[in-house]
C-alpha cells in the first residue's frame, strides 16, 4: 500500500507538471487583456475548477470540507495565491527564459526549508537530481537568455520562494489532512489581491472573448488541473522531490510551443530539456525503488 500510494503521488506531480507546462504557450497568445485582468479571471476559475473536482469527488461532504478550514490552512491558500501573481508577472515582465532558470531553483528552496522546518533528509540522491535538473535548464536557455527585466526577476524569485513554502506546509500538516479545499480558496485570495489594480473596475470587464478563453484554460486547465494534481501528490511524496518532480513542465514547455505553433525549439532547448526529464524520471523510479526496498 505504501508503494503503491508513493508510486501514485509521483504519477499525480508529473501530470500536474504537464499541465501547468501549458501556461507559457497560452500566455503568449494573449492579445490586448492586462496581466492583472487576466490574473483576475483565471483566479476565479481556477477556484471553481476545484471546487467542482470536490463537488464530484464527495457531494456530501463538500460543506464540511470548507467549515473544517482552521486559520493555519489560509496560509496555505495565501502562499498558493502568491505563487500564482508572481508567476503570471513573472511571465509578462521578463523573458520565459529568465523565468524558466529562476523557478528551476524551486527543489532546491523546498528542500532547504523542509530540512530546516520538517526535518525530512534529503537524500544524496536527490540533490544529484536537483543539480542535473538545474543544469539541465541552463542548457536550455543558454542559447538566447537576456539580462530581463529585474521586476519579472523579482516576480520569479517570489514565485519560487511561495511555492516552495506552500509545498512544506502542505508536508507539515500531514497526509492525513485534506488540503484540497483550502487550495480551492487560494484563487478567491488571488482575485481579491487583483481586485485593486483593477479599479475603476471597468477595467476589469475590459477584456476580449478570446483573452477571456485564455483566461479560462490558464485556470482550469493550467493551474486547476495542476494544482489538483501536485495537492493529491503531495500527500505521499517527500517535499524535496515535489518541485522536483514538477520540472516536467519546464521541460515540456518548448515541446507545446512546438507542437501548437510550429515554433522549432533550438538544440539547446532540446538537450536541456531531455536532462531535465531524466532528472525527474531517475528521481522517481529511485523513490519508488527504495519505498518497495523499505516494505
Amino acid at each position: 500500500m505504501i508503494t503503491q500510494s508513493y508510486a501514485r503521488g509521483v504519477l499525480y506531480i508529473i501530470l500536474g507538471g504537464m499541465f501547468l507546462s501549458s501556461g507559457g504557450l497560452l500566455v503568449r497568445f494573449v492579445d490586448q487583456a492586462s496581466p492583472w485582468t487576466i490574473l483576475f479571471y483565471r483566479s476565479l476559475v481556477f477556484t471553481a475548477t476545484v471546487m467542482l473536482f470536490l463537488f464530484m469527488r464527495d457531494r456530501q461532504a463538500f460543506k464540511k470540507q470548507f467549515l473544517k478550514i482552521k486559520p493555519i490552512d489560509l496560509l496555505v491558500s495565501l502562499l498558493l495565491a502568491l505563487g500564482f501573481i508572481c508567476y503570471l508577472l513573472s511571465l509578462f515582465n521578463t523573458s520565459v527564459a529568465n523565468t524558466v532558470l529562476l523557478l528551476s531553483t524551486g527543489p532546491v528552496a523546498a528542500g532547504v526549508l523542509a530540512y530546516f522546518v520538517l526535518g525530512e533528509a534529503v537524500r544524496a540522491l536527490t540533490w544529484a537530481a536537483m543539480v542535473m535538473a538545474f543544469a539541465g535548464v541552463c542548457v536550455m536557455v543558454s542559447g538566447g537568455i537576456e539580462a530581463g527585466d529585474i521586476v519579472g526577476i523579482a516576480f520569479a524569485f517570489g514565485a519560487v520562494l511561495s511555492f516552495a513554502c506552500f509545498v512544506v506546509l502542505l508536508r507539515h500538516l500531514g497526509p492525513q489532512r485534506d488540503m484540497m479545499a483550502p487550495t480551492a480558496l487560494a484563487g478567491v485570495i488571488a482575485a481579491a489581491m487583483c481586485l485593486p489594480m483593477l479599479l475603476p473596475l471597468a477595467d476589469m470587464l475590459a477584456i476580449s472573448g478570446r483573452d477571456l478563453l485564455i483566461a479560462v484554460c490558464l485556470g482550469s486547465v493550467q493551474v486547476g488541473c495542476g494544482f489538483i494534481l501536485i495537492t493529491l501528490g503531495s500527500k505521499s511524496v517527500p517535499a524535496a522531490q515535489i518541485p522536483l518532480l514538477g520540472l516536467s513542465e519546464t521541460a515540456l514547455s518548448p515541446l507545446w510551443v512546438w507542437l501548437a505553433v510550429n515554433e522549432v525549439p533550438a538544440s539547446n532547448t532540446l538537450i536541456g530539456g531531455a536532462i531535465v526529464l531524466i532528472a525527474v524520471v531517475m528521481q522517481g523510479y529511485a523513490g519508488v525503488r527504495e519505498v518497495r526496498s523499505e516494505g
